[in-house]
């Protein structure tokens, strides 16, 4: 119940980082202390930029380039997006419910590549996708899914 208080206390920053860890980042959409202290800096950016004289619309680019920095690249939306693409059987409940199984398994495959914001989009990103299809491969050809 704790949490649910804590969740309705939220902020619209805190409320829109919630949101997308929900469905980015699942293991990290419960962590209120994380998502509290990012939204007050997503806030407190916000406020300064507008007391710097920029637009409102500046100011919440800003802001929510200090709420989202560090967490745009997804490891579950790699997963997932490798499960849609590669092993098209599954349905989209399934897709999920397997990237979240699988997260804690692939680990080891993305701990060889240093992540950041636009790794989706560098030379290793292919790799990456290609070393996490033969682990997925592997680990349902053991039946450990």
């Amino acid at each position: 119940m704790k949490s649910k208080n804590n969740l309705k206390e939220l902020s619209y920053y805190g409320l829109l980082l919630r949101s997308y860890l929900k469905e980015s980042h699942p293991d990290k959409a419960d962590d209120t202390k994380f998502i509290k202290s990012r939204a007050d800096i997503a806030a407190e950016t916000y406020s300064n930029t507008i007391k710097d004289g920029y637009s409102h619309d500046r100011a919440n680019e800003m802001a929510s380039q200090a709420l989202y920095t560090g967490l745009l690249f997804s490891k579950f939306d790699t997963i997932r997006n490798i499960l849609w693409e590669e092993f098209s059987y599954l349905s989209e409940s399934e897709v999920n419910k397997k990237a979240l199984k699988l997260l804690p398994l692939c680990e080891e495959v993305f701990a060889d590549y240093i992540l950041h914001d636009e790794f989706a989009y560098s030379a290793e990103y292919n790799q990456l996708y290609t070393e996490l299809v033969g682990q997925i491969d592997l680990l349902e050809d053991e039946d450990e899914l």
